[in-house]
């Protein structure tokens, strides 16, 4: 058992450095501005039909703290909160959706091409797991001439053998 944790653990340390090898290490800074505004899309999850969301995004005046609020009926009958503070070459987060017990992650922030991945180990329906919040240019097209971003959140768990990540929820990104 504690053999396989070994290896498991190990396997989880080189994606983390594979990723950093493919991608640059950024701050909140770069990412704030793409995507601050209000949007309006939909989100949805393995278990769930896709909810229209709205969601809002600030920045702080110097850029190191950046504020997502996802509308209400996204997961919970409360909206959520997502703040990410610049902490040296880390970034916090802190979650709360009004329901459940408020999550505190250490997360890392990576730029490869244009899109963004926070990356860091926490707990993802109370199974550890190295957690992957991922921000991807939607293109422009003939529907949403100003194109947008998909978010989607993921978890490798710990506490198994498989080598993927799995999508924990998706939210897609358009101005309003």
């Amino acid at each position: 058992m504690m053999k396989k944790r070994l290896l498991l653990l190990l396997g989880v340390l080189c994606v983390i450095q594979s990723l950093s090898a493919f991608a640059d290490k950024v701050v909140l800074a770069e990412l704030c501005p793409l995507l601050v505004g209000e949007w309006q899309g939909s989100a949805a999850n393995p278990s769930l039909d896709p909810m229209a969301v709205t969601t809002s995004v600030m920045c702080s005046a110097d850029q190191r703290n950046l504020y997502i609020s996802v509308s209400r009926g996204s997961r919970f009958s409360n909206s959520e909160t997502w703040w990410f503070r610049q902490q040296q070459d880390k970034v916090l987060l802190l979650y709360g959706n009004g329901v459940t017990a408020d999550v505190t992650q250490q997360l890392t922030l990576y730029r490869q091409s244009d899109s963004y991945s926070f990356l860091g180990k926490g707990e993802i329906n109370q199974r550890p797991a190295l957690v992957q919040l991922q921000f991807d240019p939607i293109k422009a097209t003939a529907d949403k001439p100003q194109g947008g971003w998909q978010w989607q959140q993921s978890a490798h768990y710990l506490d198994d053998d498989s080598e993927q990540y799995q999508v924990v929820r998706a939210l897609s990104l358009y101005p309003q």
